[in-house]
């Protein structure tokens, strides 16, 4: 059988992650993102531990009321789950604005890269 109906596939251009990984956009674009990440991960587990703390070993606090049935541990559990929240939309606006354009100018370059390989094949 011939190879005639399957004409040879050039390879892909080799790319060095190593090199993209080096390169002044990428390093910013990490620092930007754990500048972000690591101190909001921290505090939210802050607030977090301290709610769990609170909740096993300051019953009289957590238990004062608020008004009516609605005491200040369920205030702070609600707000756990706003926080989450807040922090969620936080992000996904960071990102939007700071990581996915740099993000974007790096793939961008990528497949710049890409197809100048392909052009040359």
């Amino acid at each position: 059988m011939s190879n005639d109906a399957y004409p040879a596939k050039s390879s892909p251009p080799v790319i060095d992650y190593a090199e993209v990984e080096d390169s002044p956009r990428f390093r910013e674009l990490k620092r930007e993102h754990r500048s972000f990440v690591f101190p909001v991960a921290i505090a939210f587990l802050v607030w977090y531990f301290a709610y769990v703390l609170l909740a096993a070993y300051a019953h009289d606090f957590m238990s004062t009321p608020v008004f009516g049935n609605v005491n200040v541990g369920i205030l702070l559990g609600l707000g756990q789950f706003v926080s989450t929240f807040a922090i969620t939309t936080w992000y996904v606006h960071r990102a939007n604005a700071r990581f996915d354009p740099i993000a974007a100018e790096i793939r961008a370059d990528l497949e710049g890269r890409e197809h100048a390989g392909e052009a040359r094949s």
